[in-house]
């Protein structure tokens, strides 16, 4: 069974025909997004309910096992040559029944997106390309992509055609420009629809990036896309 994961929730208006389901990176909560829905322009956009879960609190391994809320552990400073592939498959499992919740909560799939930041930002684009059903789009910010080798065998085709949002800092410390770049690459290698957009900052949000991701968010759920 997926774990229950708790949640933040807001709306941009009554009777919601929209879902943005947004992970938030290590160590944070879902409180780290919600404050940025007022700063999105979504004019032409139906209502949207914006959904920010609370990742598990776990021991990670490169912070001494210190325990904190993340999607999955952590085993060295290169994200890719050792990853927790158990953990990030349990909690796509939490994911998929957040998206669940939301089918059957009135929103078709095709106006659902997935958006996280950091760990966040892989958990949407492990998850929503093995989705099963039509996404709106992905949202991936400073992050990468996981289990990368898996991807080709394990990957949907409801997705294959799924606009993805890739945003990176130029300086980020964290997860270096060149660890997204490879990603991307990846992706478009495997024929998907990358937006890359790079930004001057480090491990963080860029005003200009908030202002992309309204204009993405318009393109993919807009009142002309209904």
């Amino acid at each position: 069974m997926p774990q229950h994961l708790s949640c933040i929730e807001k709306t941009s208006g009554p009777d919601p025909r929209a879902s943005v389901i947004w992970l938030h990176g290590l160590g944070a909560d879902g409180n780290d997004f919600a404050s940025l829905v007022p700063q999105l322009d979504l004019r032409g956009c139906p209502s949207i309910r914006f959904v920010f879960p609370n990742a598990p609190r776990i021991p990670v391994t490169v912070n001494g096992g210190y325990v904190m809320p993340a999607w999955y552990d952590v085993l060295g400073a290169d994200l890719q040559r050792r990853e927790d592939e158990a953990g990030i498959r349990q909690s796509a499992l939490a994911i998929e029944a957040l998206v669940q919740r939301e089918v059957e909560r009135g929103i078709a799939s095709a106006k659902i997106i997935l958006a996280g930041f950091s760990q966040g930002c892989a958990m949407v684009l492990h998850t929503g390309l093995r989705h099963p059903q039509q996404l709106a789009g992905i949202i991936a910010l400073s992050g990468y992509l996981p289990l990368a080798d898996s991807l080709a065998a394990e990957r949907h085709g409801a997705n294959q055609h799924t606009p993805i949002f890739m945003g990176h800092g130029s300086a980020d410390p964290m997860v270096g420009i060149d660890r997204a770049e490879a990603s991307r690459d990846a992706l478009a290698r495997l024929g998907y629809a990358v937006q890359w957009h790079a930004y001057p900052m480090p491990h963080s949000v860029h005003p200009q990036e908030i202002a992309d991701i309204g204009d993405f968010l318009r393109s993919v759920i807009g009142e002309r896309q209904a």
